[in-house]
């Protein structure tokens, strides 16, 4: 897991470098909208919108864009699109199992979509159910690192919230907690000073596959291929890459 977290964070990292070419911001605003629409568009009662706001605002999408979404999603403007959320599943080379979030206003555009990508870099689709159970739900919230921070004034801050784990990954501090305390989390480490760069849900894996350059190498391009689509929202996998493995292949 050491190695996917690694892969997480340089994601991060190359947020700005994504949103520039427009797609990132896309899919940031989907996760507005539907997120207004399933829970109102008022972000102090949604707690939902108000990780998805924050993240948005982190990456520098415009405020007029944000707005947009949050009345779009919760019916002001009145030309919401019907987003639907999916989950594909699928084995990647090396037997590294692979769930892949969609939203789309197109289930059938999704799904091949996905099943390319798949298919075309070592993959294999596979059936609802059977690569699920790898994971487990999970909010992740990412705190810069500054001069004299540690590990435990980081798990100081966010103990009484619900977090279940502190990771140190080299230029940020990882916090890990259910799912349902995610926002809690985020606003305790706001509140505590400390400078959130993304508080996100995720499904991490309770079994890892290790793997060596080659794999590794074809693995990242499935997710590379896969994270591409419009559809795509995240992916997860259950890879794990060593820091000089993924030094030599990143």
């Amino acid at each position: 897991m050491s190695g996917h977290s690694k892969w997480a964070t340089t994601k991060h990292k190359k947020g700005a470098i994504d949103a520039k070419r427009g797609k990132l911001f896309a899919k940031l605003i989907k996760t507005i909208e539907v997120a207004a629409k399933t829970g109102g568009g008022d972000p102090a009662g949604n707690p939902r919108l108000a990780d998805a706001i924050s993240g948005a605002k982190r990456l520098s999408v415009p405020a007029d864009n944000i707005e947009r979404a949050v009345k779009r999603g919760s019916g002001e403007l009145g030309d919401a699109a019907s987003y639907e959320e999916i989950m594909y599943e699928a084995y990647g080379p090396g037997g590294v199992a692979v769930l892949v979030e969609c939203l789309t206003d197109n289930r059938n555009r999704a799904a091949a979509e996905v099943r390319t990508a798949i298919t075309r870099n070592g993959g294999n689709p596979a059936d609802p159910g059977s690569v699920s159970y790898l994971f487990g739900r999970k909010g992740i919230v990412l705190v810069s690192k500054t001069e004299g921070l540690t590990e435990d004034d980081v798990l100081l801050a966010v103990l009484e919230v619900g977090a279940e784990d502190v990771n140190d990954l080299e230029e940020t501090f990882e916090v890990v907690c259910d799912a349902t305390d995610t926002h809690a989390v985020r606003l305790a480490c706001t509140d505590a000073g400390l400078d959130v760069q993304s508080a996100d849900i995720a499904w991490m894996p309770t079994l890892s596959v290790p793997l060596e350059d080659e794999m590794a190498v074809k693995v990242l391009k499935l997710v590379d291929a896969l994270e591409d689509l419009d559809d795509v929202q995240n992916v997860w996998a259950n890879f794990d890459i060593s820091d000089e493995v993924f030094e030599r292949v990143s």
